[in-house]
């Protein structure tokens, strides 16, 4: 009998083991990929030219352009996280309600996986070559009259000459928001999904409609769920940077273009206060990771009953 559970114990080691060989590689890839570059981030921001350790590249605090693409980084964060929020909440519910075909459901799944990855220098093309100024949908835009305030046809109709511009914030929100509703797809669907059928069947039996539904039962229930995917949200546009660079040019202050600014030295020059610009992101964004899994906890309490 003893021999019997040494064996087993022998087995259930060697299982780990082989577990932890498994594991190799990603350790590796954490390592190099985000514990070393995360040192020396933290370790370059509070150095200067020399190695020799400094307060001073903190002082972006007091530059007003620093501050400005900090705010401007979280305006756009913010304005696109809940755009991307609420469209995508109702296209998740609108597939996860059992009056929606499966086949309807499997082709948004698809679409929001490939979407959501979709980003950086393509994602920037495909909306210069669609929106751009002489974009496809501009170009169809141009053959199509509208009548103005005064009652005047206008032909041919330029967006561009009534205030559009794809190369303003407005224009980055709106590329923004082409992967960050797919995000919020992908992110909101299980939570939709684990809705019980029986708690609206028993709030119907307690006399109260689809609205009192929703408001005393669903959304209390949807609530951490939608604001974790909301900080998700607000987490992915954050960080983003090469969509940005190659839409705008680098016309519009984001924090993440300021960074690549000192980084590379084209403009400004000192690649240690771009680390601490970074260690200021740093900081927001593991704020938002806290904020997110704090809230998924929640949810999944909900979920298990």
């Amino acid at each position: 009998m003893i021999a019997g559970q040494n064996k087993r114990i022998h087995g259930k080691g060697q299982a780990g083991w082989k577990t932890w060989i498994g594991l190799l590689p990603f350790f590796l890839f954490i390592t190099f990929f985000l514990v070393m570059p995360s040192l020396t981030l933290f370790s370059g921001a509070f150095q200067d030219a020399e190695g020799r350790f400094t307060l001073a590249n903190f002082s972006f605090l007091e530059n007003t352009f620093a501050l400005k693409s900090y705010l401007t980084s979280i305006w756009v964060s913010l304005t696109t996280s809940l755009i991307g929020g609420i469209f995508g909440f109702f296209v998740a519910y609108a597939t996860t309600s059992s009056r929606a075909p499966r086949w309807m459901s499997n082709i948004l799944s698809t679409f929001s996986g490939l979407a959501a990855n979709f980003g950086g220098v393509p994602l920037a093309f495909a909306f210069i070559a669609t929106l751009g100024r002489t974009g496809f949908i501009t170009a169809l835009l141009k053959g199509v009259c509208f009548n103005g305030a005064d009652g005047a046809a206008i032909c041919p109709f330029n967006p561009y000459d009534h205030g559009f511009n794809l190369y303003s914030a407005a224009g980055l929100i709106l590329a923004y928001t082409y992967f960050q509703f797919p995000l919020m797809v992908l992110t909101i669907t299980p939570a939709l999904e684990g809705l019980k059928k029986e708690w609206s069947e028993a709030s119907a039996n307690l006399g109260s409609n689809s609205a009192q539904y929703w408001r005393y039962v669903a959304l209390p229930v949807l609530l951490p769920s939608l604001l974790g995917a909301t900080i998700l949200l607000f987490g992915n546009a954050f960080g983003a940077y090469a969509t940005a660079q190659a839409l705008t040019g680098g016309s519009i202050y984001l924090v993440t273009i300021m960074i690549g600014q000192q980084i590379r030295g084209d403009v400004l020059g000192n690649p240690n206060e771009g680390y601490a610009l970074a260690f200021g992101m740093v900081i927001i964004m593991s704020l938002t990771i806290v904020l997110y899994i704090l809230l998924q906890r929640k949810t999944a309490r909900w979920l298990k009953l």
